[in-house]
C-alpha cells in the first residue's frame, strides 16, 4: 500500500481537531469539510485546506457521500478519516471510496457490515462461542417473537438492531398485557426513524450491571492486540458521560478474561484497523458481549493516557499497510485516567440542551481538553450538544480524580448552561469514589446529583455573571477572574 499524503477529515468538533493534530504530527496534509455553521470552528482554522459542503441540514452536508467523494478529487486527498459518528460506520460509503481509489482510514466494509447489524453481530458470536446475554430476534414473526421473549423472563431490553446511542431501546420490566409487544413497536418505530432500519431484538436486561469496553488493533498482516479496558458504566439514557481507564470495578483475572475475548472477537471476525469491542458485566463478574463499535471512540483518550500510544496514528500507519509497531507485551499501562464529558445542557432541566453563543469559553489549564469550539462561536441544535471533553491523568485514581474536579471546576463557560457542576457531584460522590459504579448509577442517585435550590446570594451572583459575560462577549480584552473565583466559591 502506498504512503498516504493528503487526508480529508470526514467530520467537525473535537474529533476533527483530534485528528488534523496527528496529521500535523506524521506530516501528512490535511483538508477538512465544514457546513457553514462550524465555518469558524478550530477544525476550519488548523486545516491544512478546507471545502465548504452544503445540505439541507447540517447533518445532511456531512453525510452526503457526492460531497465528500467530490472533496477529495477536488483537493487530491488520497485518504479519508471518518471519526465517529456521520458516515464512520456507513458500509455502502466504505465501499464507495475504495471504487473511487481512496483510502478508507477504518475497517473493511465487511466488518462494518458483520459488526453495525447488533443481530447478525449476535449471530455471529454464537457461531464463534464468545458469550452473549439471552436473547431473540424479530426474524421469526411478531407472535412467535413475544412469545420468545417472555420465556427469557423480565426484565427485558427491547434494542434497535442498527444505529446506537440509546435510540429504540426500551425496558420491559412486566410482561403482563401487551407491555412487551407495545414496546416493540414503539422501538421498531424509532428505530426506523432514526436508522432507516426497523429491525429489533430483545436481550435479558441485567440491571445494575458494568459497562466495560476493550479497545483493539488490527493490522493487514494478522497482527491483533488491545490497548486494555474501559469503564464505561457513568452513564445516562444509554449515553456515557465519564469514562475512565483501568476500570476500578474489575480484578486482574476477569480483566484478561474479558480482553483476550475482545481480541478473539476481532480476530474472528477478520477485524482491520481500530475497534472496540464493549461487554455487559454482571454483579457476579459473568460478562456477555453487547456490541462492537467500528471506528474511534469518544472516550479513546483515556486509553491513550494509560499506554502511550495515540490511537489515531496507529489507525493511519494501519491503513498504509504497515505492521502494528507494539506486540501485546509492549503494551504497558502508566497510572489512572478520567475523561468527563462537557455537554452543553442542563441537568436540572432533565438534560435538556442548551444552546447559543459560547460568549466566555475558557479550558482549564494542565488538562487535555479536547475542544472543537472557539469562544464566541454558536452552539445550535444541529448536533449532539457535547462541547469538549476533559481528560486527566495521574499516578492513581484517586489523584485522578481530584484532577478530573478540578480541570471541571476551573473551566469557564457562559453564553450556554452546562453539565460541568453535574460532573463534579458524580466525580466528588462517595460511591464513585469507592469505585461502586455501575450503568444505573445516576439514576440511583439521581436526589443527591441534583443541585440544591440557590441561595439569594447565588442568585444575584448568576445574575452578576449573566450581565458581565455579555459585556466580556462584545469585549475581547475583559478577562473576570474574580468573577470565576466567586462562581467557583459557591460552586463546589
Amino acid at each position: 500500500m502506498a504512503r498516504i499524503r493528503k487526508v480529508l477529515v470526514a467530520n467537525r468538533g473535537e474529533i476533527a481537531v483530534r485528528i488534523i493534530r496527528t496529521l500535523k504530527k506524521m506530516d501528512i496534509a490535511s483538508v477538512v469539510v465544514y457546513h457553514a455553521v462550524d465555518a469558524h470552528s478550530i477544525a476550519v482554522q488548523e486545516s491544512d485546506e478546507t471545502v465548504e459542503i452544503f445540505g439541507p441540514t447540517p447533518v445532511a452536508a456531512y453525510i452526503d457521500h457526492d460531497a465528500l467523494i467530490d472533496a477529495c478529487h477536488k483537493t487530491g486527498a488520497d485518504a479519508i478519516h471518518p471519526g465517529f459518528g456521520f458516515v464512520s460506520e456507513n458500509a455502502e460509503f466504505v465501499r464507495r471510496v475504495k471504487t473511487e481509489g481512496i483510502t478508507f482510514i477504518g475497517p473493511e466494509a465487511e466488518a462494518i457490515d458483520l459488526m453495525g447489524n447488533k443481530v447478525g453481530a449476535r449471530a455471529f458470536c454464537i457461531k464463534n462461542n464468545h458469550p452473549i446475554a439471552p436473547s431473540v430476534t424479530d426474524e421469526c414473526g411478531m407472535e412467535q417473537f413475544i412469545e420468545c421473549a417472555k420465556e427469557i423472563g423480565t426484565p427485558l431490553l427491547i434494542k434497535a438492531a442498527a444505529g446506537g446511542g440509546g435510540k429504540g431501546m426500551h425496558i420491559v420490566r412486566d410482561d403482563s398485557g401487551n407491555n412487551i409487544e407495545t414496546a416493540v413497536k414503539l422501538a421498531s418505530t424509532e428505530a426506523l426513524r432514526s436508522f432507516g432500519d426497523s429491525q429489533v431484538y430483545v436481550e435479558r436486561y441485567i440491571d445494575n450491571p458494568r459497562h466495560i469496553e476493550v479497545q483493539v488493533l488490527a493490522d493487514h498482516h494478522g497482527n491483533v492486540i488491545h490497548l486494555g479496558e474501559r469503564e464505561c458504566s457513568i452513564q445516562r439514557r444509554f449515553q456515557k458521560v465519564i469514562e475512565e481507564a483501568p476500570s476500578p470495578t474489575i480484578d486482574a483475572e476477569l480483566r484478561e478474561h474479558i480482553c483476550n475475548t475482545a481480541v478473539g472477537i476481532a480476530r474472528s471476525a477478520d477485524y482491520l484497523n481500530a475497534g472496540t469491542v464493549e461487554f455487559i458485566v454482571e454483579p457476579s463478574g459473568e460478562f456477555y458481549f453487547l456490541e462492537m463499535n467500528t471506528r474511534i471512540q469518544v472516550e479513546h483518550p483515556v486509553t491513550e493516557a494509560v499506554t502511550g500510544i495515540d490511537i489515531v496514528e496507529q489507525q493511519i500507519s494501519i491503513a498504509q499497510g504497515e505492521k502494528l509497531n507494539h506486540s501485546q507485551s509492549d503494551v504497558k499501562k502508566n497510572g489512572h485516567a478520567i475523561e468527563v464529558r462537557l455537554y452543553a445542557e442542563d441537568p436540572e432541566q432533565d438534560f435538556a440542551p442548551s444552546t447559543g453563543p459560547l460568549l466566555v469559553y475558557r479550558p482549564a489549564p494542565d488538562v487535555r481538553f479536547d475542544n472543537g469550539f472557539n469562544e464566541g462561536q454558536i452552539v445550535t441544535s444541529a448536533f449532539d450538544p457535547m462541547l469538549a471533553k476533559i481528560v486527566v491523568h495521574a499516578n492513581s485514581r484517586e489523584e485522578t480524580i481530584k484532577k478530573a474536579l478540578e480541570g471541571c471546576e476551573q473551566t469557564l463557560v457562559m453564553g450556554v448552561t452546562t453539565n460541568a457542576d453535574f460532573l463534579k457531584r458524580v466525580l466528588n460522590h462517595p460511591a464513585f469514589i469507592a469505585g461502586k459504579i455501575h450503568t444505573g448509577f445516576i439514576d440511583e442517585h439521581k436526589k443527591a446529583l441534583l443541585s440544591p435550590e440557590l441561595t439569594p446570594d447565588e442568585l444575584q451572583v448568576l445574575l452578576t455573571a449573566a450581565a458581565l459575560s455579555n459585556h466580556a462577549f462584545n469585549d475581547p480584552e475583559f478577562v473576570a477572574p474574580e468573577l470565576h473565583a466567586s462562581i467557583s466559591s459557591w460552586r463546589n
